[in-house]
């Protein structure tokens, strides 16, 4: 086993890439073996319980298998966050369409929504860059989500979100429909080379914004990197040095720039492409009405919750397993639903 190779640790960081899959691979196997003993001591317990009429032995190994499902379900999550960088952590930028205002505080929106799920999770979020909007909301935003699995979980998020509400900002009281894109890729390590060359690329600076006092930078620390041949950019203004935006910049791109290459080799990954068209009708992958009534459904796997209040606080979690499962040939569930 590479495991037991002396040479192993003579490259730390893939000593310890390889002693996590493992880890990874040994939890895997565990939770699995103990499912499974759990399930055949029930069902023994049902056979007892029917040879000897004792109806509460039966009911109550019943409810056992019944409490299993969730656990069940869990572990084929897992199974579908195995792709080439699941495991990363990533990038995702907020995008306003067309709008003005309503489209920016949708935008918002979106961005609280998205960090109150990564709270949930007690990922870590920061703030690498933020467009305010004229009177309300943002024009874009950029941020960094760490946590194990990360990427995998919010890679199905990338597309346009649909919001129709009655206006704050209309005095008359009138229903819009408001709409921003999301478009999420994971931060790369250093084994994975992206060659970009500073002439295949537009670097420009300027002065960070934000929400005033200490906050402002009076130089232009702020830095932007434009790749000419696909048109990709990216921008960085969280640190006050112009020296530290524009590495994380250059980090940031190159992850664009890698994540465009595993969509290339991921035939579903349709809906990212989605989320560079038109921010608008025809491309959006779920909706979010609160007015005339309260529904919010993903127009890509049909599911739907009567709660937006709670969805838009972070309550994600059904939409990403659906988005998950049918990027799985075949889909998957039918072990969960067999259980229940």
């Amino acid at each position: 086993m590479r495991a037991e190779d002396p040479t192993l640790w003579n490259d730390a960081q893939e000593a310890q890439k390889m002693m996590r899959e493992r880890q990874g691979l040994d939890d895997g196997v565990k939770a699995v073996r103990e499912l499974t003993r759990a399930l055949e001591d029930n069902i023994g317990l049902i056979e007892l319980g029917e040879e000897e009429g004792d109806q509460p032995v039966i009911e109550e190994a019943e409810g056992s298998i019944r409490s299993m499902a969730g656990e069940v379900k869990a572990r084929q999550i897992e199974t579908m966050l195995s792709g080439e960088a699941d495991a990363n952590d990533t990038y995702l930028e907020v995008h306003a369409g067309a709008g003005g205002t309503e489209s920016q505080d949708w935008a918002s929106m979106l961005l609280r929504m998205y960090t109150r799920w990564a709270e949930r999770r007690r990922f870590k979020v920061e703030v690498l860059e933020v467009h305010d909007g004229e009177e309300a909301g943002i024009k874009s935003a950029t941020v960094l989500i760490k946590g194990h699995n990360a990427y995998g979980w919010l890679k199905t998020e990338s597309g346009v979100h649909r919001l129709v509400r009655i206006s704050p900002y209309d005095s008359n009281a009138r229903r819009h429909t408001s709409f921003a894109s999301v478009w999420v890729y994971p931060v790369i390590d250093d084994s994975i080379d992206i060659e970009v060359s500073e002439s295949d690329v537009r670097i420009d600076t300027y002065r960070s914004s934000g929400s005033g006092g200490q906050h402002v930078n009076t130089t232009d620390s702020a830095v932007r990197i434009t790749h000419l041949a696909t048109g990709i950019a990216v921008a960085c203004q969280a640190e006050r040095s112009q020296h530290k935006n524009k590495a994380k910049a250059w980090e940031m791109l190159r992850s664009r720039l890698y994540e465009e290459e595993l969509k290339k080799r991921e035939a579903a990954a349709n809906a990212t492409e989605a989320s560079k068209s038109d921010i608008g009708w025809g491309h959006q992958i779920r909706s979010y009405v609160l007015q005339p009534y309260q529904l919010v459904k993903d127009l890509r796997t049909g599911v739907e919750s009567t709660s937006p209040s709670d969805v838009l606080d972070g309550d994600l979690d059904e939409f990403m397993e659906a988005s998950l499962s049918q990027r799985i040939e075949g889909g998957a569930g039918q072990m969960v639903a067999d259980i229940e």
